[in-house]
């Protein structure tokens, strides 16, 4: 026996309907979460990983946002353990982590790894205190020097270049501090140097300098640096501008490419839509106007020094798109 339709069923069905369908779009429309592991908060990967964050979220499609963290070691555990979509990851770090090399010898190849693009050079910064009378990375011999904290790159190159210079880390009195902590230790003068890897200008060395602290960053070049730059082929030469930090000269120095990675286990259709809004006006709108380093984040140098971490195949289309890969 069949019942006719009431009015009220009639409706109920309709809201039902309607409740389905509002399901469907929603689960959709559903957003990609994508954090984006950065550095400390005085750094320069925390500012701009913040600028790109913004400037590409498209809620509900897209939800983008910046965390702080230690740095490239610490992003590159993060994507792989699930802790983070993608990160900022110094040159040298993302290929021995992919490789199984360099400070992941003996570990397993973190093959999941890819890439999003090149992002800009960032310049080894060695400051050291004016009255603690060290004029070469050889006078650190004795001295309190802070090669920046446990799992950042910073403190991978400032090894390296310690030994490219002939000095080892017993032969200094080693910390292991976040820039803007051992900017604070050298005003007080219970520090007398420290490293950092990162654009310029870093905010916790401008504070440092308007301070009247007394200030030198020291040059890394000469017959040891090209040394350091053949057996580290990621490092190359570069310079810091005069008055980039307040009172200190233009000085020559090395540096590494910061690279922006995810994991192959993101899916291709939320990294296209990462690498599309990086590179829209949008985007270069907040770059140029947000942060020095913003202005030479450029699409024609994307792809420069990738050093064997695969682009994601979502990258990969994109730049296939713009012309920039074939």
């Amino acid at each position: 026996m069949k019942h006719p339709m009431t009015r009220r069923s009639a409706l109920a069905m309709g809201a039902f309907g309607a409740a389905a369908f509002a399901a469907r779009g929603a689960f959709a429309q559903a957003p990609a979460f994508f954090r984006i592991g950065t550095g400390g908060t005085a750094g320069t990967y925390y500012p701009v990983g913040g600028l790109i964050a913004n400037a590409i979220s498209n809620p509900p499609a897209l939800v983008a946002t910046a965390v702080a963290s230690n740095g490239s070691v610490a992003n590159v555990n993060a994507i792989v353990g699930g802790a983070a979509e993608s990160g900022f990851v110094q040159a040298d770090v993302a290929f021995w982590a992919y490789s199984g090399t360099g400070i992941f010898e003996g570990k397993p190849k973190l093959s999941e790894l890819r890439s999003i693009a090149n992002l800009y050079p960032e310049s080894v910064h060695l400051v050291v205190r004016k009255a603690s009378n060290v004029k070469s990375v050889a006078d650190l011999k004795g001295k309190r020097v802070s090669l920046d904290e446990p799992g950042s790159g910073t403190i991978v190159n400032a090894k390296a270049i310690l030994g490219a210079f002939g000095v080892t880390e017993k032969d200094v009195q080693a910390e292991f501090l976040k820039p803007n902590q051992a900017a604070d230790k050298m005003k007080d003068g219970s520090c007398d140097a420290f490293f950092f890897t990162g654009g310029y200008p870093a905010a916790a060395i401008s504070e440092l300098a308007s301070t009247g602290s007394g200030i030198d960053i020291l040059p890394i070049s000469g017959p040891n640096a090209e040394k350091l730059i053949k057996d580290f082929p990621f490092f190359a030469a570069d310079s810091i501008p005069a008055d980039t930090y307040k009172g200190v000269g233009a000085v020559q120095t090395v540096a590494v490419g910061a690279h922006w990675i995810t994991s192959a286990k993101i899916s291709n259709d939320t990294v296209y839509a990462v690498t599309k809004a990086l590179w829209s006006d949008k985007t270069r709108a907040a770059l140029d106007a947000g942060h020095a380093k913003g202005k030479v984040i450029r699409k024609e140098t994307a792809l420069k020094g990738l050093l064997g971490v695969p682009l994601h195949d979502g990258a990969a289309r994109f730049y296939k798109e713009a012309g920039l890969l074939k």
